[in-house]
């Protein structure tokens, strides 16, 4: 079958047409341009093992949240100080909203952060995956995601990429460690953190 000018314009059309049909509908998101060098550098220097029980610090969360106490995002302090002081790396890692699922275009991100946590210089050490949530929606259902999330990560590193779990805990904080307090909506907020909890034995 022969087809004219007009005849090979509209497939291209059509083709066009197509094409913004099956786009996808997610937000197109960079994924943090993170070198496993960086991530070397950022969680290496632990001075001394810190006595954190990462249990009470999940329950220490929740009871604030039930609580209700310090509502108003901008006026709450961190409720994990000790944290703050610990070596730790921010990074941005994609899940399907409102759900615990990574998406494909971060398991380039988990590998490199597989690969630092495989390098001579963190090979023993122990890690804490923190997972976070901005200020928006309600903070009790927050704080239930950002553990989600922080569990899905630490699984994927466990199973995808072969992490001692010996290695890893898992805790969410929700919208209660806000990065950016004075913006609690700010993207920024939502950022998971690594952070080193362990010295090698």
């Amino acid at each position: 079958m022969r087809l004219g000018k007009r005849g090979l314009r509209d497939i291209g059309l059509v083709a066009a047409a197509l094409i913004v049909f099956v786009a996808p509908t997610f937000p197109a998101h960079a994924q943090e341009a993170v070198t496993r060098d960086d991530i070397i550098k950022r969680l290496s220097g632990l001075a001394a093992t810190p006595d954190l029980n990462v249990v009470a610090l999940r329950q220490r969360a929740l009871e604030r949240v039930k609580s209700k106490a310090d509502a108003v995002a901008l006026k709450r302090p961190p409720i994990a100080t000790e944290l703050l002081e610990l070596p730790r790396f921010m990074v941005e890692v994609q899940f399907d909203p409102d759900a615990s699922t990574i998406r494909p275009e971060s398991y380039q991100t988990l590998g490199r952060i597989a690969d630092a946590l495989c390098h001579s210089t963190l090979l023993r050490s122990g890690f804490l995956i923190v997972g976070r949530t901005d200020a928006t929606g309600k903070r009790e259902y927050n704080l239930t995601l950002s553990q989600k999330r922080a569990d899905s990560i630490r699984d994927a590193l466990v199973n995808t990429f072969k992490i001692s779990s010996k290695r890893l805990q898992a805790v969410g904080l929700g919208e209660e460690q806000l990065q950016d307090a004075a913006r609690p909506t700010a993207a920024i907020n939502q950022q998971v953190q690594v952070v080193t909890v362990a010295k090698p034995l």
